[in-house]
């Protein structure tokens, strides 16, 4: 079958994607892309990207649910938890969040690990430590191990969300105290 303008311009589209994630060298994709407009029939066209490896198209599919999900309206009143900045007196040991009733941050998600982060001074700032999790920690959409975080900052412990705020904790709490019922249950 005759070759169209069209599915030249798909096999030359294709050949630069290819050669952008290295797969062909540059001398490969120039010769590739001038037998493509070359070419006469869909055999030749099909010749040219036969041992290029498949379209990875899961991962843009992936990308545009993240991005629908992210747009999802959120449910009134169900916002992010607040966690306050510890006071300065903390810097003698940091601040573990996680499931497990042992930690100074308990909260109640299955998505959260035992011991899932903790929260540590570091000189003016605070730094988020991921400790093993299995879901993860997230900073601004961000998987991190290791991170500075700043007032304002989402954080995603699991599919927990928690917002870093200032202001210490209210004379009525004690951070370090565990609450009666786990923060999220």
């Amino acid at each position: 079958m005759r070759a169209s303008d069209d599915k030249r311009e798909r096999v030359v589209r294709l050949l630069g994607r290819r050669f952008a994630e290295g797969y062909l060298s540059t001398d490969t994709f120039e010769s590739r892309a001038d037998r493509a407009y070359a070419s006469r029939d869909d055999r030749e066209l099909a010749s040219l990207v036969h041992d290029l490896p498949p379209a990875r198209r899961w991962r843009a599919a992936l990308a545009a649910i993240r991005d629908r999900v992210a747009r999802l309206p959120r449910r009134p009143g169900v916002g992010p938890l607040e966690l306050r900045e510890p006071p300065e007196e903390s810097e003698a040991r940091p601040l573990v969040i996680g499931r497990n009733p042992s930690c100074d941050l308990v909260l109640a998600d299955p998505t959260v690990s035992r011991r899932h982060a903790e929260l540590r001074r570091d000189g003016d700032g605070w730094v988020l430590a991921d400790l093993h999790s299995s879901n993860g920690t997230w900073l601004n959409g961000w998987r991190v191990r290791r991170a500075a975080i700043r007032w304002g900052d989402e954080l995603m412990l699991g599919e927990q969300r928690l917002r870093f705020v200032p202001g210490g904790v209210p004379a009525t709490q004690d951070w370090r105290r565990r609450p009666e019922r786990p923060l999220g249950a």
